[in-house]
Order: C-alpha cells, then structure tokens, then sequence
C-alpha cells in the first residue's frame, strides 16, 4: 500500500486553522481526508459542524472526509486509522494533524520517523503555520511555543494582513524570514488558502534543493572572497541588510532591530571547501546530542570528500538523515550551505565547529 502523506497544520490561535480545517472537511474538493485534531484547543471545530456523539471518535462528512479528535496518544489514532483503511473500513488519501495554538509540533512530527509501524503507513508531508498578521508581533514577543512554530514550518501562510498596514506586515515578513529562511511565505485571506497550496509540499523529502531565499543570503556574499566566513553569518541586527524597510535612512529602527530579541533563530553556513564526513559525522553526532531539543529545523547541501554526489541530510530535533542526492554537475560550483534553526543555538560553537570540519 503506497504511505498516506501526512500534513501538520499548526499555527497561532485565531490564525485561521478552523477556517481551513472547515474547508477540508465539507468543501467538494473531491479529495477524501482524515482530519486529526487535539481535542485541548480553544476553537473548537465540533461546535459547528460535527454531530458530537462523544462516543463515536471517528465521523463520517458529507464530502468523503472524516473527522476524529484524538483524547489519547496520537500514535493510537494513526495506527488505528492505518488498520481501518487496510481494512476497508474506512476510505481516505491523506491525513491533516492539527495541533492545539500553543502545542510545540516537533514531537508531532518525531512521530513519523521514530516509530516504525507508523513511518511504514505514513510519509510527513510538511509542517504548514497559519501566522495571524495583527496579533503576530505580540504572541512572537510573548511566546516562545509562537516561534516554535515559525520555526518548523515548511510553509507560512499569513492571514488577516488586511487589518494591518504595509509597514507592519513586511516588518513581520522580514522577522519571520530571519526565524525561519527556508519557509516560503504566502499572505492569504483570512485562513482561505487553496487546499492544492496546503498538500504535497514536500517540506520532508530529502531532495537536493534547499530552499533559501538568496536575497537571505546577499548579506554574506560580500564577505565570501576573503573565505573568512564568520561574520558573514550574524544576521541577527541585519546591519549589512538591503531589504527594503533598511534603506531609508533607518528611521523606522522598530523594524529593524525587534527580532533581535527572537528566542528562535535562524543562521547559515556555507563554505567552498569540501567537509570530511567522519569529522562532520562527530560534530553533527555531538552537537544534536547537547543542543538537540533546541533544534527545530536544520538541513543542508553538502560537498563531501570522496563522492561525487552531493549530500543532502536534514532533522527535527535529535533526529537527523542524511541521502545521497544527484551528482555535482559538470562546472556546478560545489558549496556547502547549511540552515539551522533553533533556540537560542550557540552560533559561534556550530560555525567553529563546521570550520573544523572542512578538509
């Protein structure tokens, strides 16, 4: 049986996740899904739409989808789903997690990897977060379960930018850039985002394009010739940075110096040396052991001494693969470039470290 693809859906409380879990579960978009959500949230969805029978955990909707709120361990409920559609017993393609506003969704998603009867019923799709354009600023300052889930995504969407002004939505925009730059952004209305933009994104598959915006990373390709790669890579202040709120003169420092103060953060690593994988090897093993729970996000593209094909690795937490991707084309400048996203990751420790690493 090919694995049900799996999507978690998490984000801010009033972000818009009922609005989206609402369409997927009564609009005809002719796709049958299994709906899962954490009973503890504040917005409830059963209120409206389901019939709450208390007993019944799994119910049927009117467009071929199904509905169950887990009171137990997550785990539970995807195997028992599993057996029920080998079974026959019950029909759908694709299963959408949600997690309560103030849940952290790594250990949601460690669940895909570590457990084996689930990773051979199962393939994680992506973490997508709903970001509640007016309150954003606020719940990131407040908090940290907010940046965690910034900082898993593999997809934003923003709602309710309509209530804002242009300033403070591309001042958020850029924070979140700086959280997390391996996450595509897309303002939506409200939590209306076409179901088709929501599923098979990929954001797990080790596949060799790691998505970061360049426009991210102009701030260190000044500093690349002198291979010194230090302090290419401190952008918390953004000094050397051409995004647009910065050029005016910095008068509007509010957008510029706020996400300082960010728990989660985000930096790069790139290097055109090549890495020798048994010293790589170590310090990854050594650095996911300590910092591992502050880890959110990490991945990378990778110029290895003896293969000819790039290596592509990436993990949640203190779970990390690694794959062989395609090989180095002819004349490809061959770079290394790692993200990390994390907690309050001592940055100047990694970067050593990965300098230490190189051949």
């Amino acid at each position: 049986m090919a694995l049900i693809p799996v999507t978690i859906l998490t984000g801010f409380l009033g972000a818009g996740k009922t609005t989206l879990l609402k369409r997927v579960l009564t609009e005809a978009h002719g796709q049958k899904i299994a709906v899962i959500e954490n009973e503890f949230g504040e917005e409830n969805i059963d209120n409206d739409i389901l019939v709450n029978d208390r007993e019944e955990q799994i119910i049927q909707m009117s467009n071929g989808c199904i509905c169950c709120t887990i009171r137990e361990d997550l785990r539970a409920t995807l195997a028992d789903l599993a057996a029920k559609k080998r079974k026959g017993e019950l029909d759908f393609e694709r299963v959408v997690i949600e997690t309560t506003g103030v849940a952290d969704p790594g250990p949601v998603a460690q669940t895909f990897f570590m457990d084996d009867e689930i990773a051979e019923a199962y393939l994680l799709d992506a973490i997508v977060t709903l970001v509640d354009a007016k309150h954003a600023a606020e719940q990131l300052n407040h908090r940290v379960e907010a940046q965690r889930q910034v900082g898993f995504a593999d997809q934003i969407f923003i709602s309710k930018a309509d209530l804002v002004d242009a300033e403070s939505l591309d001042a958020l925009q850029h924070r979140l850039k700086h959280m997390n730059p391996r996450a595509p952004q897309r303002v939506v209305h409200f939590g209306e985002v076409p179901i088709k933009d929501v599923f098979d994104l990929r954001g797990f598959n080790l596949n060799a394009k790691l998505d970061i915006d360049p426009d991210f990373l102009k701030e260190e390709d000044a500093h690349d010739h002198d291979h010194d790669h230090h302090h290419g890579h401190d952008h918390e202040h953004g000094e050397h940075c051409d995004h647009p709120s910065h050029q005016h003169g910095h008068s509007d420092g509010h957008a510029h110096h706020h996400h300082v103060d960010d728990d989660v953060k985000s930096f790069v690593f790139r290097t055109d040396r090549e890495l020798d994988p048994a010293k790589l090897e170590d310090f990854l093993g050594a650095i996911v052991n300590i910092y591992g729970p502050r880890m959110l996000r990490y991945k990378g593209v990778l110029w290895m001494k003896g293969t000819e094909r790039k290596v592509i690795f990436q993990g949640v937490h203190q779970l990390m693969g690694s794959d062989l991707g395609p090989a180095w084309a002819e004349g490809e400048a061959r770079v290394s470039k790692m993200v990390f996203i994390g907690i309050d990751l001592p940055q100047d420790i990694l970067l050593q470290g990965l300098e230490q690493c190189l051949v």
